[in-house]
């Protein structure tokens, strides 16, 4: 798979680019070399797959996408959705036909290069036909115009949240698919824009800052966004509802805005107030925060069913469910931090694929814990300090290891499971016994500045930090990330490992508890 480093444009070359979009007429090919065999001349269909271990299905490597704008319309008497995703794509091979994920999604045409394209809609794929086939190393625009019922459940999973007054997306980990036609994959990180025409008194919010408002016929008000840098799809956030944007300012004037439920404005704002020192308190061990906003979207349900986690980080905006930040800070600042750090580890640097989960999970939940013990707040198990609770993960490392995988080989089954989690805490207070704090916390930067607004594997995370300490980590941790057996603990060699129980069955979350595996919570 190839992994790609982007650079961000400067912010006025990127204003034009949902017209450029829309405008681009034709591909323009790179001259085909000669000697150039007839098959990759005529173009051959791209592979379906960009061979993700955990979700094999997603995405098609015979392209990569530059930029995305999507512009919805919501009907609030229909409760529909009339949307057209604009995409400009770079192929890797000549391409006589390739595919976006789509599901659920009701498609009525599709462009490339402003020609009329054939398509068809197989399982999770749209398979797209271009009138004249794609040359390699040629970048094109490709438009689809659909309609979408958030209410509706397309089988098996959904993206949309629908709230009292409209929706909201969580796209995480393979459903951005479900909401716009996408290569749905974090490897392949775009430039985003939005555009969001609402009934006037309710709100559109996307990821990013707003660019614009206008005033439309029909009592209709269109909002205009646009991340200012790159993105993976899972990360994408849509919200239209009865909301407003409550503004402040952050460390070193960083914006923040937070979009909520105007009838629970008041009600919220000791919890939202919370964002500053979060945000100082997380500069001060992992630099600079990375984007140009960051705020909490406490969505507008109270339905336990309508999305099955606490916290989700969309990137600059993480959703929420309203009632939970309406406790007390002890309850709901260490799983703020969680979900603050995601901005670094996951969204910033997005994992190369979905068995790199730990390195976003791992990294949140151990900030979020060590922000936690600072305060003297007590976690679930009434532990206090993080080497009482690494002693009492480390008992089961074994029977975790046994339950649900090593901690960097998950399967779409476990992947949300604790060992993403909590293991991963365990690999990273491992790995800070044995090299100093120091010299971790070097390598954690290093880390977020050398794949900065990229994708990277866990590969990638090991061989940052034997450069960074001057040591050759790879076997301790590989060890601790794909071994069967739990390692010594580097400083606690008293530490002892729970024999693995072979009779008792793995434990299996309930539906209801995906992403609820933070032990922040």
């Amino acid at each position: 798979m190839r992994y790609r480093t982007r650079v961000t444009a400067p912010a006025a070359a990127l204003i034009g680019t949902a017209a450029a979009l829309t405008a681009a007429p034709s591909a323009h090919a790179a001259p085909t070399p000669t000697g150039t065999s007839a098959a990759k001349t005529s173009g051959t269909p791209g592979p379906e797959t960009v061979g993700d271990p955990v979700y094999p299905a997603l995405g098609n490597d015979g392209y990569r996408v530059a930029a995305y704008h999507l512009d919805f319309s919501y009907d609030a008497t229909t409760r529909l959705v009339d949307a057209t995703a604009t995409l400009k794509i770079r192929t890797t091979q000549a391409l006589s036909r390739f595919s976006l994920d789509s599901l659920g999604l009701d498609i009525r045409s599709v462009r490339v290069g402003g020609r009329t394209a054939t398509f068809e809609q197989v399982d999770e794929k749209l398979r797209v036909t271009p009138a004249r086939t794609l040359p390699n190393k040629s970048s094109v625009t490709v438009c689809v115009e659909y309609s979408a019922d958030p209410r509706r459940i397309p089988q098996p999973h959904t993206g949309w949240v629908d709230t009292l007054d409209g929706f909201a997306a969580c796209c995480q980990p393979n459903l951005a698919h479900t909401v716009f036609p996408c290569n749905d994959h974090p490897s392949d990180k775009a430039d985003f824009s939005f555009r969001l025409t609402v009934p006037s008194g309710l709100r559109g919010v996307a990821n990013g800052l707003l660019t614009g408002t206008e005033s439309l016929d029909g009592d209709r008000t269109a909002y205009t966004y646009r991340s200012r840098e790159p993105m993976a799809t899972e990360l994408v956030q849509i919200t239209v509802g009865d909301y407003v944007v409550k503004d402040r300012q952050g460390p070193h004037g960083l914006p923040l805005r937070d979009v909520v439920p105007t009838a629970r404005a008041e009600a919220l704002e000791p919890a939202l107030r919370l964002t500053p020192g979060l945000v100082e308190w997380l500069e001060a061990r992992l630099g600079a925060y990375p984007f140009e906003t960051y705020g909490l979207l406490p969505c507008n349900s109270d339905d336990p069913k309508a999305f099955d986690f606490t916290g989700l980080e969309t990137q600059t905006l993480t959703l929420y469910k309203p009632n939970f930040l309406l406790q007390e800070e002890k309850k709901i600042g260490s799983h703020m931090m969680h979900e603050l750090v995601h901005s670094y580890f996951g969204n910033s640097v997005s994992p190369a694929t979905w068995s790199d989960l730990w390195l976003n999970e791992g990294h949140a939940d151990f900030y979020g814990l060590l922000y936690r013990y600072e305060r003297g707040w007590a976690d679930s198990l009434g532990l206090t300090t993080l080497e009482a609770r690494m002693k009492n993960t480390y008992a089961q490392g074994d029977q975790w290891r046994r339950d649900w995988g090593p901690v960097a080989a998950p399967n779409a089954v476990n992947l949300f499971e604790s060992q993403r989690y909590l293991g991963g805490v365990l690999v990273l207070y491992a790995l800070r016994n044995l090299v100093g704090e120091q010299a971790f916390t070097a390598l954690e930067r290093a880390f977020l500045d050398r794949y900065r607004n990229s994708s990277a594997s866990t590969e990638d995370y090991i061989a940052v930090a034997s450069e960074v300490t001057g040591q050759d980590l790879s076997g301790f941790l590989r060890d601790w990330l794909y071994g069967t057996k739990t390692p010594r603990m580097p400083g606690h060699p008293d530490w002892t490992v729970t024999p693995v129980n072979p009779s008792a069955a793995p434990r299996r979350r309930r539906s209801a508890d995906h992403h609820e595996h933070s032990a922040t919570l």
